[in-house]
């Protein structure tokens, strides 16, 4: 039975403006507490948890404005099941927050857990998150004009495993789980196969002798174990078909390769491979290690009072940031935040990614990657080129070409020169022209647009506008540090993409909390309540007086007056 309580619905009278101390109810009302019971909590989806209970049959649910937001704020505050529990038990202020009278009401740890499922199930976290940021950007008039981007990396909670290490643990398993429903099929095993994978994962081949050779044995030995196991289990259908089997045989596929009934561990596996097994979603980053990432969008313009994430992109660590630029201006067009402006470090700066976000109205502010540029040679920036037709009209000594020819299928520019003017050319030994009999320069659209934005990185104007990407390195700094984002406690890709939607969300809840128009709004909607309360109490003290004599509503006045001292 569903039991829920409309936020907007207020009480004749507030029970903590009578039982906290002035000060302190005004703080709460003024904190992020405020925010969230005065403008956020009604924006909960509390339709994912009553869909998975009887409208009107059975025992009834806990409030569920309230444990939408008790899950959203778990997430945001990095509390574990028990902290979210204590919170929502005793805490005054977390019970403000979510609309919660100061006694009377109280939940378990299981209870949160089951709710939490139904939350990533549904992927209610994507939907708190754009509910939220939509009700802030819209209460504080944020401009979404100019916004900045980049990721971070996010590590779930599993243990970080060498290659040699997570393929052992991924056999320990399997014979655990043997042993534990066929022990006679787990005894008939090799005794020397049993006593390698008998230590716990944590102490698992901790008897090695270090050394790249025995490192490098223990690898092969444990890849022919595995394909042992595989061939004596794949065809016996009470044990292939486990997760802990199938888990093995991901692993192994992954990390070796069997070439003429003979076990080869690959040198390399590239990033989109397993890195624990309680973990199958996760992926690797060469700079960054195992995990996931998200791409993360902030507004930067002067005129706003504070600065709110705009959008976000969860993925695996695999994901690269190149490539991830038409995820994020995707997401921003779905929920009508595309900036004029976006402000990217490198890593996003391709020409192919800035032609892209030109078609869709944005300018990607970004420095040109420049780590495979000869800085001794002069290149395609140099040479005078016509924009619209890509035609060169004169070499960097001020030559002109003997004929300069566009190609628009190839997307190329051939341009000959004369060897005459290019024998006594100073710039001779570092031009980019090449022949004997005639000089040739071939350049494509892309490598001017590059050199054009190569020259503009020099201007000092060009420079103070990209400055305020640095800020967004400051967001990733203060998110985990308070939110915990850099380590989450949660693994598995759905539990770990609506954490990163909450944490996000509840980053902006933080900012909003500090804005003064923010503050008013609070006010306002308090005062709008003081004002029916007052409208109540008028009307219930006009029908005392006419159902009281004269002597009795001076009685009562008098009363009143005390009271009031």
């Amino acid at each position: 039975m569903h039991y829920m309580v409309d936020p907007r619905q207020k009480l004749l009278f507030d029970p903590y403006q009578d039982q906290l101390p002035a000060n302190i109810y005004e703080r709460l009302c003024e904190g992020w507490e405020g925010v969230m019971r005065f403008v956020l909590l009604e924006l909960m989806p509390v339709d994912v948890l009553a869909n998975k209970r009887h409208a009107s049959f059975g025992r009834p649910t806990k409030e569920l404005y309230s444990v939408a937001g008790l899950l959203f704020l778990k997430d945001y505050q990095n509390w574990t099941v028990a902290q979210a529990a204590e919170q929502y038990n005793l805490h005054a202020g977390t019970r403000f927050a979510l609309n919660l009278p100061p006694l009377g009401t109280s939940i378990c740890e299981r209870t949160i857990e089951n709710y939490q499922v139904f939350f990533v199930e549904d992927d209610a976290g994507a939907e708190v998150f754009e509910r939220v940021t939509a009700a802030l950007a819209d209460a504080l008039e944020i401009r979404l004009d100019k916004q900045r981007g980049d990721s971070t990396h996010i590590f779930s909670n599993m243990a970080l495993f060498g290659r040699t290490r997570m393929m052992g643990v991924s056999v320990k398993r399997f014979l655990t789980q043997l042993m534990r429903h066929d022990r006679a099929a787990y005894d008939a095993l090799e005794q020397p196969l049993r006593e390698r994978y008998a230590p716990s994962a944590n102490r698992l081949f901790a008897d090695t002798a270090r050394g790249k050779e025995r490192h490098r044995l223990l690898r092969q030995q444990v890849a022919e174990d595995m394909y042992a196991l595989i061939q004596r289990f794949e065809h016996d259908a009470e044990h292939h078909t486990r997760t802990t089997y199938r888990a093995m045989v991901r692993v192994f596929f992954e990390q070796c390769e069997v070439k003429e009934q003979r076990v080869r561990v690959k040198p390399k596996t590239g990033g989109r491979v397993t890195q624990n097994t309680s973990d199958p979603d996760a992926t690797y980053d060469g700079k960054k290690g195992p995990g996931y990432q998200a791409q993360l969008t902030q507004t930067c313009s002067e005129d706003n009072p504070v600065q709110l994430i705009t959008g976000v992109v969860p993925q695996t660590a695999a994901d690269s940031d190149a490539e991830s630029l038409a995820d994020m201006l995707d997401t921003l067009d779905d929920h009508g935040r595309l900036p004029d402006e976006l402000l990217l470090d490198a890593a996003y700066g391709s020409d192919e990614n800035v032609q892209a976000a030109k078609a869709e109205g944005v300018d990607v502010i970004s420095p040109v990657n420049s780590a495979k540029r000869a800085p001794e040679k002069l290149h395609a920036e140099d040479f005078t080129i016509d924009p619209e037709t890509e035609e060169v009209r004169a070499c960097p000594a001020g030559h002109a070409p003997l004929d300069s020819t566009h190609e628009p299928e190839a997307k190329k520019t051939t341009t000959h020169m004369d060897p005459k003017d290019c024998a006594q050319c100073p710039y001779q030994a570092i031009c980019p022209t090449r022949g004997t009999r005639i000089r040739t320069f071939t350049h494509t659209p892309g490598e001017r647009r590059r050199g054009e934005r190569r020259h503009a990185e020099q201007d000092p104007a060009w420079r103070k506008r990209y400055a305020k990407r640095a800020g967004i390195e400051g967001l990733m700094s203060c998110l985990k540090r308070c939110t915990g984002l850099d380590r989450l406690r949660v693994r598995g890709q759905p539990a770990v993409f609506t954490a990163i939607y909450h944490k996000a969300a509840g980053w902006n809840l933080r900012q909003a909390a500090k804005a003064p128009a923010m503050r008013a709004i609070i006010a306002e909607r308090r005062a709008q309540a003081t004002g029916r309360v007052q409208g109540v109490r008028n009307r219930l003290e006009n029908a005392l007086r006419r159902l009281l004599s004269p002597q009795d509503t001076l009685r009562l006045a008098i009363l009143h007056g005390f009271s009031q001292a």
